[in-house]
């Protein structure tokens, strides 16, 4: 029997490097069909899980309960599994150049804990010759085996979207590749036992990881773009949103909007492809282009939220801000690279300290990497001005009559509506001074 045909019998196990938003609902969908080792560093994390806890409310308390994922945080229990899928983040450093420590440090681990006739599969967003050139040396230097010899390496990028529970790891074509046709036959066969869109058979590992980071690269610029219109469209005094209905009824017309690029996808992936480029004597234009209007946009509403209050004649200093939502997109706890904070540090060079409601949010993530304590939406009172920054249900909900209880009698209220979710016409009449993108 090969190794397929033994994880299918139920003779060998895989095993899941990173149990996180990704990790986890992978290792999750295959223990439906195969044995499972789910392990993380994070013994927090693992005794969550063990309690039937789903922190990152990507499958839900019933199903982590249900599951049948063997989860630790003992690496030692990786050496019961044949067929490994690393799936730890992949961030960028302050420079914006790529933060390899995570996927270092899972191959590290690993290879202490390799056995001979093993595959690996990288999962996170890396640059092209990643997992040749980098994690295949440290899976040698600490396991003594040898890449094409003892083990076989592959690599299948996560396409899995944080909080979407329409385009899961099922509905979703999956990308796979291997060092060699042998192991991309079994890296494809064990995908397939969960992906019911069907999988695509990268002809290279190198070109895997490549689709994978032009992906969110080509978001990340068409974004950059809408966000561009939007402070050209803001100076004419035009409204972006209906720009854009309007130009969306040419059948050819690409749909994206603009707004605050966060996260631990879009906003980083296109680092990692400069990065490279870098490294080979090209110096991109349109993506790092792309990559700072997008980074800029939380700068840039905090300055149109300080022209706003001077219009109400409002003090700007100390002002008293809202700011609902801070992860890095709606209907998910998730606040890793969310650049709702930029807005926050900014607001900061005014003597604006805004305070913070997310019902969603991990509040001990927001506490640990921002310093951020959440109050509840009940206790927002006399506000000067109120930021809608992330569209969770919760807000989306909001009557008129629950946001004007938010503020204080001045004769202007200033409302920021960040993703778009109130109609703009209603509350201009009603005599707020309504912004959006």
């Amino acid at each position: 029997m090969n190794l397929y045909e033994k994880i299918v019998a139920g003779q060998e196990k895989i095993s899941l490097v990173g149990l996180g938003y990704v990790g986890m609902p992978i290792a999750v969908a295959f223990a439906r069909k195969i044995k499972v080792i789910g392990f993380d560093l994070n013994n927090e994390k693992i005794e969550l899980y063990r309690n039937g806890i789903d922190p990152t409310c990507e499958v839900g308390n019933d199903i982590i309960r249900q599951t049948t994922v063997e989860f630790t945080s003992d690496e030692k229990r990786l050496q019961e599994a044949k067929f490994h899928i690393v799936a730890v983040p992949t961030p960028v450093n302050s420079d914006h150049t790529p933060d390899l420590r995570p996927v270092e440090g899972a191959s590290t681990i690993l290879g202490r804990n390799l056995t001979p006739g093993s595959i690996i599969v990288y999962e996170s967003t890396v640059y092209p010759g990643v997992t040749e050139d980098i994690c295949v040396p440290i899976l040698e230097k600490e396991s003594g085996l040898k890449c094409g010899v003892d083990f076989k390496v592959g690599y299948s990028p996560e396409r899995i979207n944080p909080g979407d529970k329409v385009h899961r790891l099922e509905t979703i074509v999956k990308i796979v590749s291997g060092m060699d046709a042998e192991t991309l036959d079994t890296v494809a066969k064990v995908y397939e036992l969960v992906v019911e869109a069907g999988v695509h058979r990268a002809s290279s590992i190198k070109v895997a990881e490549a689709a994978k980071v032009i992906e969110n690269s080509q978001r990340d610029i068409n974004i950059a773009f809408m966000n561009e219109l939007s402070i050209i469209f803001n100076k004419l005094g035009i409204d972006t949103q209906s720009v854009l209905k309007a130009a969306g009824t040419k059948w050819n017309f690409l749909n994206f909007s603009p707004g605050l690029v966060g996260g631990h996808c879009i906003g980083v992936d296109p680092y990692y492809l400069t990065h490279r480029a870098e490294q080979i004597g090209y110096h991109s234009q349109i993506i790092l282009s792309g990559r700072r209007i997008n980074d800029d946009m939380g700068k840039y509403v905090a300055e149109q939220l300080v022209k706003a209050l001077i219009k109400a004649e409002i003090s700007v200093k100390n002002a008293k801000v809202a700011i609902l939502g801070l992860t890095f997109k709606e209907n998910c706890p998730d606040t890793r690279n969310t650049k709702v904070i930029d807005i926050i540090h900014e607001l900061a060079e005014y003597s604006i300290k805004p305070i913070i409601v997310d019902p969603v949010a991990d509040s001990v993530e927001a506490k640990h990497e921002y310093g951020i304590d959440f109050v509840d939406l009940s206790s927002i009172k006399q506000m000067d001005a109120v930021i809608i920054a992330v569209a969770h249900s919760e807000f989306i909900k909001l009557t008129k009559k629950e946001i004007e209880q938010l503020f204080g009698n001045q004769k202007q209220k200033v409302l920021f509506d960040l993703k778009g979710i109130l109609n703009r016409d209603e509350y201009e009449s009603a005599g707020y001074l309504y912004w959006r993108f």
